[in-house]
């Protein structure tokens, strides 16, 4: 099959980690980027996917980059023009989009990682162990000497990353479906903001229900899941963080504000695998999703902000809501009944799955269609038919990955970038063809449909879209 190429890119390519993101994205880059397979070069951790980098013609090369190291080791690898995915745990993004800066080259990552030990740093308090604080560090390399830099993606998988513009999408569906006629697309944060506003949306789930299972069932002091059991228990164990919308009039007994930062974000003091949510998707129906930190939450709050005379007058409540697959709520389950520590075995699902989907999108609530859905519905069979290597999970964050490799190639001087200031239209135009059924959805669910119907509940329902109804 002849598949399209984006871009052309003469420089190097290092990949930075090689676990299920890793070992799925790649055969995507060398599909979609005009790159030679022998000016590609993997660098892991461990031994995992090391034959199958090889027989694509890939260099292979195991070397953990700690804070010691990775200068030294990056050196031969990285250069002017060439351009760094980083797809790995425990290694400092901020650090990495510095050295790439000095060396000249491009980076993109999945999430703003600190050195190991940094999610769990009990020296800190629980306000600098959070995204807002991660992603307040990344934002700080934003300089007048940095604005024209070698283009750095942040935080650009699928969540986060495919959802901002799977917000934007949904916008301009709810604008036409009420009849709000536009007189142009929004092309500024300040336009985007003030759509969102006149919408009346309120509040924002990136609302994901996995369903895929495989044969083999979990076993005791094992962690499973369908993408890095590294990744999710580490942000599983950050505080809980969501986009504080103007909305709010009930502010949670355990929530905490911040005193640095631009303001967008609060946190609980209890764990994200701890916290669940209530929300909705169109396969799904209703359930409990887990809320767990992720860097949409206050990127997409912080850019839909509208301000007048300098003050906040709309901001949406923005959070994820993941019901990751079952045995991964069975793992979870038996993480916290451990207090927190990892189990000693760990597997990643993908291929021994026998069936499942992973239905993934963004839940606008609180306009005058009630709450519209629009996302991803890929199921294991139409993920495995439409690229190798992959599980219905991992092909929506490596499809992401790849365009948002092919943006910065195409738009190489940008500096630090997130998603939500990138082309929408552009980066769905590349991720669709991997993303299944791409649909939108209306309901009339709202957090209090058939509450009380077996004890009273302490609700608030003069607005059913108050995050004390929507947490569990």
């Amino acid at each position: 099959m002849t598949h399209k190429v984006y871009v052309e890119f003469p420089g190097r390519l290092v990949m930075l980690g090689f676990g299920s993101i890793g070992q799925g994205v790649l055969p995507l880059i060398l599909r979609h980027i005009g790159i030679a397979a022998d000016r590609i070069t993997i660098l892991s951790a461990e031994d995992t996917g090391k034959a199958e980098a090889q027989a694509l013609g890939v260099r292979f090369l195991r070397e953990p980059l700690l804070r010691e190291n990775y200068q030294a080791v990056l050196d031969t690898l990285i250069g002017r023009g060439d351009f760094l995915v980083n797809v790995s745990v425990d290694v400092s993004s901020v650090a990495l989009i510095q050295y790439c800066w000095q060396r000249g080259a491009m980076y993109l990552d999945t999430c703003i990682e600190p050195w190991a030990g940094g999610y769990t740093d009990l020296s800190l308090p629980p306000s600098r162990r959070t995204n807002y604080a991660l992603r307040e560090s990344a934002l700080a390399l934003r300089t007048a000497a940095t604005a024209n830099a070698p283009t750095a993606v942040i935080t650009h998988g699928a969540n986060p990353g495919m959802v901002s513009h799977l917000v934007k999408a949904a916008l301009l569906n709810i604008a036409r479906d009420t009849g709000l006629e536009l007189a142009h697309e929004p092309s500024s944060r300040e336009d985007w903001g003030r759509l969102a506003m006149q919408l009346g949306v309120r509040t924002i789930h990136i609302a994901e229900r996995d369903t895929q299972v495989c044969a083999r069932p979990k076993q005791a002091n094992e962690f499973v899941n369908t993408w890095s059991v590294d990744g999710f228990v580490g942000e599983g164990m950050q505080p809980s963080e969501l986009g504080w919308g103007t909305h709010e009039r009930n502010f949670p007994p355990d929530g905490s504000a911040y005193d640095f930062g631009g303001g967008a974000s609060i946190y609980l003091n209890r764990p994200g695998a701890s916290t669940r949510v209530r929300t909705w998707t169109p396969l799904a129906g209703n359930f409990h999703g887990f809320l767990i930190t992720h860097s949409e939450s206050i990127s997409i709050a912080d850019y839909f902000t509208v301000r007048e005379s300098g003050q906040v007058v709309y901001r949406p409540t923005t959070h994820y809501a993941y019901h990751p697959c079952d045995y991964a709520v069975l793992s979870i389950h038996e993480l916290a009944g451990r207090n927190w520590q990892m189990q000693d075995h760990k597997h990643i699902m993908v291929a021994d799955i026998i069936s499942g989907r992973d239905e993934l999108g963004v839940l606008l609530a609180g306009h005058a269609r009630n709450a519209y859905w629009y996302g991803s519905q890929l199921t294991i069979e139409q993920a495995r038919s439409l690229a190798p290597n992959n599980s219905a999970t991992s092909l929506q964050v490596t499809a992401s990955v790849m365009a948002g490799v092919i943006w910065a190639m195409e738009n190489p001087g940008r500096g630090l970038v997130e998603p939500d200031e990138m082309n929408h239209r552009r980066m769905l135009e590349i991720i669709g063809p991997y993303l299944g059924t791409v649909t939108g959805a209306y309901t009339d669910w709202t957090p209090l449909t058939d509450r009380e119907t077996l004890f009273p509940e302490d609700l608030d329902r003069s607005d059913p879209w108050q995050f004390k109804n929507v947490r569990v």
